[in-house]
């Protein structure tokens, strides 16, 4: 499969390891300093703390040309409008692997509503210079697949195609027929815990304030309940459901856990803050929608 990876973040670029590694055609789109510490050292890769530092080469390029059989799209929820542009005059499908809660809508409207797919990558880490440190888990061993799924919810050809294409690669992918669904759910939730994070200083500071933790379940519960279609998957229900002070427990030790370190919560950068702003504003136009 001729591949390209749109996006040489931690999710991009573990994705576009995983690729290359299972011998498909892969091409990693980066730019600027990012693009030139692949071109010199390929993907450095780390698990969590491990001295150990792993080289990949995966091909890189800095623009998008020609035809490919998929194109994924990992970048930040306030990046897509760009990635769009650049994508209108490119041929091939194309999976958006992202934080996102606008619908198919403004996505196919640029590129073609009969290219788009949506999922979501399902994996983590951070970046410490230009190496990614990630749980040894990452991709292979998660008991919740990636997600993946026509905006329609139809099962297709190129949806069968794509999973298990994922999934000879070692990727535990899956077909979702609520991912639109699915996607809002996940920004109702993780808007948030996001801005409730970068408040309170990192996940170990909001771990020690019950309080904002507190705040926080009532903005995820105001999210849910402003929701046109019940949380996918059912289990978010139980936020809105479960007692106050189990939920803040449960949060407490999740915000303590090496798993909320390595899922990027602890990102305060101004591009982890404008994508958090750019879901915020996407919830609230769809609650406009649905009010109007």
């Amino acid at each position: 499969m001729k591949l390209l990876v749109y996006g040489a973040g931690v999710c991009g670029s573990l994705f576009a390891v995983r690729m290359h590694e299972a011998g498909h055609e892969v091409s990693l789109l980066a730019r600027g300093e990012r693009l030139a510490a692949l071109r010199r050292h390929g993907v450095r890769l780390a698990e969590e703390d491990s001295p150990v530092v792993r080289r990949v080469p995966v091909p890189v390029v800095e623009h998008p040309e020609g035809e490919y059989d998929l194109i994924t799209v990992l970048v930040r929820a306030h990046q897509v409008d760009a990635v769009l542009e650049s994508l209108a005059g490119v041929r091939g499908d194309v999976l958006f692997l992202l934080n996102w809660a606008g619908g198919p809508e403004p996505l196919g409207t640029v590129i073609g509503r009969e290219r788009v797919l949506l999922g979501f990558p399902m994996t983590g880490g951070t970046m410490d210079g230009d190496v990614i440190r990630h749980r040894r888990s990452g991709f292979l061993t998660r008991r919740v697949p990636i997600p993946i799924g026509e905006p329609d919810g139809r099962g297709t050809p190129r949806l069968t195609r794509t999973v298990e294409t994922l999934r000879t690669a070692g990727m535990n992918a899956g077909a979702e027929p609520r991912m639109d669904a699915w996607l809002r759910t996940h920004a109702a939730f993780e808007v948030p815990l996001g801005q409730a994070v970068h408040a309170a200083g990192g996940p170990v500071a909001l771990a020690d304030d019950p309080d904002a933790i507190r705040a926080m379940l009532r903005l995820m519960r105001q999210n849910l309940a402003a929701m046109d279609t019940p949380p996918v998957p059912r289990g978010f229900a139980a936020l809105r459901t479960a007692p106050q002070g189990l939920l803040v427990a449960v949060f407490r030790r999740f915000l303590k856990s090496p798993t909320a370190v390595y899922s990027g919560l602890d990102d305060s950068s101004p591009a982890s803050t404008a994508e958090l702003e750019r879901l915020a504003e996407q919830l609230r136009a769809s609650t406009r929608a649905r009010v109007a």
